[in-house]
Formats: C-alpha cells, structure tokens, sequence
C-alpha cells in the first residue's frame, strides 16, 4: 500500500515539473524572426521535398515520396508566406513614414 501511493505522488510530482518547465519553455521562444529567416528556412523545406521525395522513389515508395513531397512543400509555401507579409507590412510602414509630410 505505501509503496504503491509513493510511486503515485512521484509520478503526480513529475508531471506538474514536466509542465511547467514545457510551459516556460514555450514562453521564451522567440516569435519575432525576420523575413530573411523565413525565406531560408522556405528553401531548405524545399530541398528536404527534394530530397525525401527522391529517397522514397530510389526504393520504390512512390507513394510514400509523394506524400512527404506535398506536406514538405506547403510547409515552405507557409514560410514563404509568412517572410512576404513581414516584408511587406515592413515595406508598408517604411513609406508610410516616407511620404509624411
């Protein structure tokens, strides 16, 4: 009976540690990255589509390379959405700024 309600307060102890070092976390990552960084990172996706789908082919999974090819390249559509509208709403604000008489 002790032995059994011990492991139960450990494993509770654990999982609210877990969590609130898994919520920290997400706290200090930085959301802010600039359009540059979203460019690059749409071009490597893009070669890691490339590459999978490549891979997958040379052993006969064809459908398997297709599938990894399309989530791999909406991933760098997404990218590359992102660093456009950051470029763009930078862009807009710098002649915004500009043109103030």
């Amino acid at each position: 009976m002790k032995t059994g309600l011990f492991k139960m307060i450990v494993v509770i102890a654990l999982l609210v540690v877990g969590q609130s070092t898994y919520a920290i976390a997400q706290q200090t990552k930085n959301s802010n990255t600039s359009a540059k960084t979203h460019m690059k990172e749409s071009g490597k996706e893009t070669v890691a589509a490339g590459k999978s789908l490549g891979g997958n082919i040379k052993h006969g999974r064809v459908v398997r390379g297709g599938k990894h090819f399309g989530k791999h390249v909406g991933r760098a559509g997404k990218h590359f959405g992102k660093g456009t509208a950051i470029a763009a709403k930078k862009t807009g604000k710098a002649v915004k700024n500009a043109a103030k008489p």
